[in-house]
């Protein structure tokens, strides 16, 4: 397949306090059973989570539980390694999918005081940190948007987004930050 990453462009962000895009990342949805979790944790230098809801992280890469059987990884693009190829080495043979969606998400930084009140405008979630901790992720809505909600720090908060729903979501949050004088 060739490479089209000179083609991605940036979508154009309404600008808001506490809301930044982070850089490029590579992104895979990973499918399998413990095995499959077990050698891609190898991969990752990671552990990856067994839990419902929760993440594991390192300097380099993410692996965020989507479900029973389902990861979402993402890799550091500015590392120069190629995750695709190390996944698949390592998953060789085992009963797995692996599918690369780094161009269809983006990912936003809600940092600040504010930030959990600034997401509960539009997230159905109750994102107190006794419910909702460091380094729990999930699959919810932000207005009409589904994204993957993952808190990283006490305030601080990644959000993955479809590059399509940039634009509503962060004209969104700057509505809900104008509302909220935050």
């Amino acid at each position: 397949m060739p490479d089209l990453t000179h083609l991605r462009t940036s979508p154009v962000l309404t600008a808001s306090p506490g809301v930044r895009m982070l850089p490029h990342a590579t992104r895979y949805v990973l499918r399998g059973g413990p095995q499959v979790m077990l050698a891609a944790g190898d991969a990752l230098g990671l552990v990856i989570a067994s839990e419902p809801c929760r993440s594991t992280a390192s300097a380099k890469h993410a692996a965020l539980w989507l479900g029973p059987d389902e990861q979402l990884l993402i890799g550091q693009e500015a590392d120069g390694s190629d995750l695709g190829s190390l996944l698949r080495e390592k998953l060789a043979g085992l009963p797995c999918s692996i599918v690369d969606i780094s161009h269809r998400q983006i990912a936003l930084e809600i940092s600040g005081p504010h930030a959990q009140t600034l997401l509960s405008v539009g997230c159905p979630l109750d994102l107190d940190t006794a419910g909702f901790p460091r380094g729990m992720c999930t699959r919810t809505l932000l207005g009409k948007a589904n994204v993957v909600l993952w808190r990283t720090q006490t305030h601080t908060f990644h959000l993955e987004i479809w590059r399509s729903f940039a634009d509503y979501v962060t004209r969104f949050l700057a509505e809900a930050g104008r509302e909220l004088a935050c």
